[in-house]
This record gives C-alpha cells, structure tokens and sequence, in this order.
C-alpha cells in the first residue's frame, strides 16, 4: 500500500480509504468485520465514515433489515476495530440535514455529535472531523470557534469540510488565520471521479494554492467505472439513493474506458481509481466494498502507475465537463 500526506498535518494515510456509508446494509454487520480485517490486511489505515450512515432510510434495500432496526455505521466499524484503533486515521462526520431538522454546524448540535460519535466508534478522539454540509443557519465563524474548542479538548485532532465549495473553503482559512484558531480545514471531501469533474473548475487549484487535500467519495461513479455488470443490477448507482441509474452518455464512456482496460491489462476500477490518484491534490479516495474480494481489487490500484499517455487518454474521455 502507497501513502501520502494528508493536508499539512504530517499525518500518513492510504492512498485508498474505505468507506462505510452502506456498512450494516451491504455489508452487512458480520460481513463489514471481515472487510476491515482485509484492509487493515492490506496496509489501508484510513476509514471514512458519518454520524447518519448505514442506520438512515436513505440505504434501505431489499433484502435488508429496516433502518430503525440496523445499527449505524459508526458502530459497526467501532467494534471492527476493537483492538487496533490506534493503527488507523478514523474520519467522522456530522451536519447532514435531511435526516433531522436540528442538525446542522451549530455548537449545540456539533458537540451533542462528537459526544454520540466518540461513543459509537469507541474512541476517544476523533483524527479527522468533518463539516459534513453547508449549514446556511450558521455562521461558519461559530462552526470553526466548536471546532476549536474540541481539539484543545483533545476530543478531534483535525478538522475539515466535506461538500463545501472553494470559496467556502478559502473563507474558512481566512477565519480560521485571522482568529488565531487551530481548527483551519486540512482537506476537502467531494464527490469526485472520471463521471464527475466539477471539483477541478474551483476547488482544485484552492486545493493546490493552500497545501490542502481532497479526498474523493464516488470515485467509481457507484460502481460504474469499476464493472459494467454492474448495469444488470436492480440497484445501482443513484438507484441505491433513491435517484436515477446512469445516463447514455455515463455508459457510452464506461464502455470506452473498460476497453482501454482491456486492451492494457489491467481492471476498469484500477484505471478509475489510479487516474484519479493522479490528479493534482489528490491525497486518497473513498472506495465502499460489499465483500473483502472487492475492496482487494480497488486496493490493487493503488500499487498501478499510468503512464502520461495513458493518464492523457483517460482525461480526454470526459475532458471539458468540469462545468
């Protein structure tokens, strides 16, 4: 497994990090240990996860038990790590809206969740917290001053935001510099893949500017960039979310991209996953795994290295769709 730096911490993490946002569904429970006994097999140190994954509504699906009945995600990977949570840069999250009214970056809600997180993943300190969305009910001053006070705390070392755009990012330094705070973001959490480019318009040269990394979710467009089988599945892509499945365009370059696989020998989800590695600022990307077999495949990519022609090829799949 290869490393880089997160941000300006110093702190080395995986190139691949796994994600946990269907852990108790697909995976489920006993299922989820054995993908984290094989990532931490493999050398991956970083595990991304949040305050409403795997217990919400949101990733219901057949077969599964029903939210109210499944435990969270931050639960599942806790005990997963029973014993080795020291070996690992555990990434949390909280802010998401859609679930609970309350929520949000307020101080009352953010150290309500921490206290919850901390219990639930059986720690007691968090390497990499979050600001899961924009709250637009509150100032981001309030956010950063919370923050502040939980890493003196000892309760987070990091902090960071997630879904947020460049300008809210530059804004949040300048907060953070101007009021002394030890809580500046280290990195930049965004949906971000060879489908999905719009990080590279704004946020990638904030990135670049400000030593900051970005840590990619979706970086295999839900499965597409990794197997076109996975379009015989009743559930796939924003389908798991409640959304639409993939567009023509989506399949007409997940089918050129899978030959170029072919043709130099390598798996469609290497390709994926080492080009967007190679992008600038790029620092790990989320990938979720059903099975131990299919986190070993995602992880193999980060050990391939594409040439400058192949990496130019691969680009001009989808290139000027960063708008």
């Amino acid at each position: 497994m290869k490393y880089s730096v997160l941000g300006p911490t110093g702190v080395r993490v995986s190139r691949i990090c796994v994600g946990t946002a269907t852990f108790g569904v697909a995976p489920g429970p006993q299922e989820s240990d054995g993908v984290v006994g094989a990532a931490l097999d493999l050398g991956i140190n970083f595990f991304d996860t949040a305050d409403v994954y795997g217990s919400t509504s949101t990733f219901d699906r057949p077969g599964a038990p029903p939210a109210a009945e499944r435990e969270s995600a931050e639960e599942i990977l806790g005990r997963s790590l029973a014993g080795r949570r020291d070996e690992v840069v555990l990434a949390t999250k909280s802010g998401e809206r859609r679930f609970d009214p309350d929520a949000g970056l307020s101080r009352r809600y953010i150290i309500q969740q921490v206290e919850q997180s901390l219990r639930r993943l059986r720690t007691d300190r968090i390497d990499l917290y979050y600001a899961h969305f924009p709250d637009p009910n509150t100032p981001l001053e309030q956010t950063l001053a919370v923050y502040d006070d939980l890493i003196r705390q000892g309760k987070l070392r990091y902090v960071a935001l997630s879904n947020h755009t460049a300008w809210q990012m530059t804004e949040a330094l300048w907060i953070a510099d101007d009021r002394r705070l030890v809580s500046a973001p280290v990195a930049a959490q965004v949906m971000y893949s060879l489908l999905d480019r719009s990080a590279e318009k704004e946020l990638t040269a904030a990135c670049v500017r400000f030593g900051l990394s970005i840590i990619p979710y979706a970086p295999l467009h839900g499965g597409l960039l990794a197997d076109l089988s996975i379009l015989d599945r009743p559930i796939a892509g924003g389908k798991r979310y409640g959304g639409p499945g993939y567009s023509d365009t989506e399949i007409a370059v997940a089918r050129r991209l899978d030959q170029l696989a072919r043709d130099w020998g390598l798996g469609m989800q290497q390709v994926s996953l080492a080009w967007l590695l190679s992008r600038p600022a790029v620092a790990s990307v989320i990938v979720g795994a059903e099975t131990a077999d299919e986190l070993r495949a995602n992880a193999a990519a980060a050990d391939v290295e594409l040439t400058k022609e192949q990496l130019d090829v691969v680009s001009a799949l989808t290139a000027g769709t960063t708008s």
